[in-house]
């Protein structure tokens, strides 16, 4: 009965809950639509927006387009985290073996994307595009594997977000590491020890959600201000706030109640709706012929579910890992398309390869939303149709 009432947010985030998921993907046509229509300059004007404060001492003025990618999405990050680790504490990710089928699959799924990319586009002048087809789009991928409700199974759900994090965490790293012209390790450092102290309270039975939630704020800033996506903050904070195995409702399944709402109806719509703001120009269809658009297609439709398949059998085979309970090889392929839904973070890798190269970003922009539709469409179809097959 415990293992039951522990489940119960979880469920209640993705499960027959496919509204959240169908109004996400309104907001995706409704975003295109105005990219494309005379609105579209008011819109990204609107985007452009600076808001905030900014004095010697406090940097804080963005755009609002950066407040929602790494503002709002912290706080979807941190409710994600949540999940994680009360998996990792209780659930489905609490033995070794199933803890380490997500992170094999999203090594995978980053190595096998970039390959393709790289045979393709190597000694050209895109060859700099190799990362933009290993992420995927957490928001999105759960987004779609939510619609699907109790065709697939928990398990199944929790895999893909825990997939998706590793995916995000790698894709973080190869940003910091490739793309990033200038780190901040005095700023990491900051964060790094208020991190420390949020472990130590955790260790000491603090229990107060403010008191993790308030120096979440600071590791925020100071990430952001590190050069690195400053959305990892919500992880790290979600990492340190305390859960329990049994019953008792613990200070991270308060907060998971408190954030599955705004989460679902407000910060993943407007999301949707400031992200999948691309409009379409003279030659983006041609470019999803050229070896840019056939490396980012490729990578992420046949890619992503390639590198995820054959690393999650192989680790399972080798039994350094276990499959998800209730989930079969077809499930895992059916992510795996999932997997395949590069979209914001393939776009913001994009910008990184080709800075003021206008007419190749748009062909970029193009061919990642390109895949990441035929990977959703792709995903959702098989795991429909192996969730029927299941019903008989």
């Amino acid at each position: 009965m415990a293992k039951l009432i522990n489940l119960k947010p979880f469920r209640e985030f993705v499960q027959s809950e496919s509204l959240g998921g169908i109004i996400l993907i309104v907001c995706v046509i409704i975003s295109l639509i105005v990219a494309n229509s005379p609105a579209a300059g008011a819109f990204q004007n609107l985007l452009n927006t600076e808001l905030g404060v900014h004095t010697e001492g406090i940097h804080l003025r963005y755009p609002l387009l950066l407040w929602i990618n790494d503002g709002l999405m912290a706080v979807f990050f941190l409710l994600v985290g949540l999940e994680i680790k009360r998996e990792l504490v209780e659930g489905e990710l609490s033995s070794f073996k199933k803890a380490a089928l997500p992170i094999f699959a999203a090594l995978g799924g980053v190595l096998a994307p970039a390959a393709i990319y790289f045979l393709l586009n190597n000694n050209t002048d895109t060859a700099a595009g190799w990362g933009i087809p290993m992420a995927t789009d957490i928001a999105f991928a759960i987004a779609i594997i939510t619609m699907l409700g109790s065709k697939v199974p928990s398990s199944l759900k929790i895999f893909l977000a825990a997939l998706a994090i590793v995916d995000d965490l790698m894709a973080i790293l190869v940003i910091a590491i490739f793309y990033s012209s200038e780190l901040h390790y005095t700023y990491l450092m900051y964060a790094a020890a208020i991190f420390a102290v949020l472990l130590a309270m955790n260790r000491a039975g603090v229990k107060n959600i403010a008191a993790y939630l308030v120096p979440g704020l600071f590791i925020w800033y100071f990430i952001h201000h590190s050069g690195v996506h400053a959305t990892i903050a919500g992880v790290l904070t979600a990492f340190a706030i305390p859960t329990t195995p049994d019953a008792q409702e613990s200070p991270l399944e308060k907060l998971e109640h408190v954030l599955m709402k705004p989460v679902n109806f407000v910060i993943m719509p407007v999301f949707a709706l400031s992200n999948t703001n691309i409009t379409f120009e003279a030659g983006m269809l041609e470019g999803l012929t050229t070896t840019l658009g056939l490396g980012i297609i490729l990578g992420l439709v046949i890619g992503k579910p390639l590198g995820i398949s054959l690393l999650s059998w192989l680790t399972v085979k080798l039994g350094i890992s276990s499959m998800p309970g209730g989930a079969n090889w077809s499930h895992i392929v059916g992510v795996g398309m999932l997997g395949g839904i590069g979209f914001t973070m393939s776009v913001f890798i994009a910008l990184l390869s080709f800075p003021g190269e206008h007419l190749i970003l748009s062909e970029a922009k193009f061919s990642i939303l390109t895949g990441s539709v035929l990977s959703g469409i792709l995903g959702y179809a098989m795991l429909a149709s192996v969730g029927r097959r299941a019903a008989r």
